[in-house]
């Protein structure tokens, strides 16, 4: 099989491209002796050289016409050339058209072709003239396939012939095993369904997609270390001590604009508001005895000796001149006008202790007033947050090593707890530092990391009230479409598992209230 040919074997035969001189001496007289020889016993295929190797030629009974009219003896044919026997001295690079005329049984069939001559050799030793080698180089389409239809023929070892040159199979096509009339034919074997297939591929093709969007989601996409949803925060103190009112209020409730939310009550305050004003209508009641006593005309009026009954002092009277008696109505005066300031101030403290709501706000914490809780001045009582549309937003602390990634205004999608849809966000500031506004819903304990920085989000949605304090899961993206597709891929195959996963909870549970039945 191999092309690799030993010197001394006399017998092979090789043609070749141009005239070679024969090896070992055999002149070409004994070759194409040989050569007829081979044919006679009725070896039709020939072997080629590696370098002239392309089709396969076999020795039919055919002619060559040329276009002058002349007939030559065919030697051997293919799809690629042709062989014939001449008187007439072709040149190698001759071109001829001329027609193969092939018999067919009793029909002789022509294709017409145009070929170039590529060598010339001697013939059969006993014969005259020489044997030319033609090349194909141009033959209409429907000839080039009857030639094949014949040559193929040869090959499977039958003659040709018309029937089965038009037969809708070429010969070297295996047939149908023919069944016996007497035997039942074997049912027919249905089509495979290529609705299976077809299924196959898209659940092959959805793996792959999932696949690919969950990696670019977990590895192209900025995770944060912690995220969650916040609101600006409002602590309630308490202006004084003393005990806290009863109150109703209770985390997630919701106050109004000047609502009352509750008061303390400062029993100091109440006992120095009482003796300021006793001290004040103590003031008024001398000031009045002494102007009695001048409009009567008396010589001496009788005057105390102090003008607050609460100092501690003795109280004492003496009788002085009405001038000195006019002199002491104004020292009267001006301590009823201290008393009077100092009621006020006493009075704006009192209505201080009332406790007001400074917006329409979420209640995130209160103090417990049972048991007349007992609070000092500045501490903690409630904490509200502010919940309008620009207010609820979530913020996020971000490695170091990727903050240098996001900037203002970048694209991010956050999702909620329970939540099958991404939310839309960007990103309002990125800062190392608390935000000086405090915000609710964020642990401390989280901001003691060191090597993090908080990005505030605003989403384009509005986030309920209710989901302040609750981690979110947060995706920062450095191209919108491909982070937007990865996440709703992502939030898809969550909502299936999430919806199977339900379906046999719900299975679990009536299979338990089964059982407690039987």
């Amino acid at each position: 099989m191999a092309d690799h040919y030993s010197s001394d074997d006399q017998e092979r035969h090789e043609p070749t491209l141009g005239h070679t001189p024969p090896r070992g001496g055999v002149p070409e007289s004994e070759s194409g002796g040989q050569e007829h020889a081979r044919l006679t016993k009725g070896d039709r295929v020939q072997h080629e050289r590696r370098d002239e190797r392309g089709y396969i030629r076999v020795a039919l009974p055919f002619r060559v016409r040329l276009d002058d009219g002349s007939t030559l003896p065919g030697s051997d044919v293919s799809l690629g050339g042709f062989s014939a026997q001449s008187e007439r001295g072709f040149q190698p690079g001759e071109k001829v058209s001329a027609s193969l005329l092939l018999m067919a049984g009793p029909t002789e069939l022509i294709v017409p072709l145009k070929a170039e001559c590529l060598r010339v050799g001697s013939a059969a030793p006993n014969g005259g003239g020489q044997r030319a080698s033609f090349e194909i180089i141009d033959i209409e389409p429907p000839h080039r396939e009857l030639l094949r239809q014949v040559i193929r023929s040869a090959l499977s070892g039958r003659s040709p012939d018309i029937e089965g040159l038009m037969a809708g199979e070429d010969p070297q096509t295996p047939h149908k095993r023919q069944i016996e009339p007497g035997k039942p034919r074997a049912p027919a074997r249905p089509p495979k369904p290529m609705g299976r297939y077809i299924i196959l591929f898209l659940a092959i093709g959805l793996l792959v997609l999932v696949g690919a969007a969950t990696a670019y989601r977990n590895f192209m996409l900025i995770e944060p270390s912690f995220a969650a949803v916040t609101a600006p925060r409002i602590d309630i103190r308490a202006p004084g001590p003393g005990i806290l009112a009863e109150h109703e209020l209770q985390a997630g409730d919701r106050v109004e604009r000047d609502q009352l939310l509750t008061n303390v009550e400062n029993s100091d305050l109440e006992s120095d508001l009482i003796l300021a004003d006793a001290a004040l209508n103590y003031n008024n009641r001398l000031i009045e005895n002494l102007q009695e006593h001048m409009e009567a005309g008396n010589q001496e009026v009788s005057l105390a000796n102090s003008a607050q009954p609460a100092s501690g002092d003795t109280m004492t009277f003496e009788s002085v001149s009405p001038e000195i008696a006019q002199a002491r109505i104004e020292q009267f005066e001006t301590v009823r006008d201290y008393e009077n300031s100092r009621i006020t101030a006493l009075e704006a403290r009192k209505a201080s202790n009332n406790i007001y709501s400074p917006c329409d706000c979420l209640v995130a914490w209160a103090l417990s007033s049972a048991d007349g809780t007992y609070i000092n001045e500045s501490e903690r009582i409630m904490t509200l947050i502010r919940t309008g549309d620009d207010d609820v937003m979530v913020e996020a602390l971000v490695h170091m090593n990727d903050i240098n990634r996001i900037e203002p205004n970048q694209q991010a999608y956050i999702t909620l707890a329970n939540s099958s849809e991404p939310i839309r966000a960007r990103v309002r500031n990125v800062a190392l530092d608390v935000e000086r506004q405090p915000r609710a819903g964020f642990p401390n304990w989280v901001r003691q990391q060191q090597n993090v920085a908080s990005v505030l989000l605003v989403p384009e949605e509005t986030l309920p009230a209710e989901s302040v304090g609750q981690p979110v899961d947060v995706r920062f993206t450095e191209a919108p479409l491909l982070g937007a597709a990865s996440e709703r891929i992502w939030q898809g195959v969550r909502t299936v598992i999430q919806f199977g996963d339900n379906i046999y909870r719900a299975a679990l549970e009536e299979n338990d209230d089964d059982t407690d039945e039987g």
